[in-house]
């Protein structure tokens, strides 16, 4: 179920079809929820080596931060930083 937010914490941002794919490469034959370390491994470190995945474009990095940047003064503080990632 976690496979998505795994991807993407190694900066990955694939489709969901891509990410389909991806699952059903590593997914055991009857399906448990689970994914076992020795199949994942090999098949995200070809997708990591070949840059499978494009990154999230630049524009839309950028909207989000201006999104939180509530006194539209260009920065956000580290403490604001951590706030929205620890309690929003």
């Amino acid at each position: 179920r976690e496979i998505g937010s795994i991807v993407r914490s190694l900066g990955c941002f694939p489709t969901e079809a891509e990410l389909h794919e991806l699952l059903a490469k590593v997914e055991e034959e009857e399906p448990t929820g689970y994914i076992h370390l020795e199949k994942f491994l090999p098949v995200m470190t070809k997708v990591l080596l070949d840059r499978s995945y494009r990154p999230i474009p630049e524009d839309v990095l950028l909207h989000a931060f201006e999104a939180l940047d509530e006194n539209k003064c260009g920065y956000i503080t580290k403490e604001d930083l951590v706030k929205y990632l620890t309690e929003e």
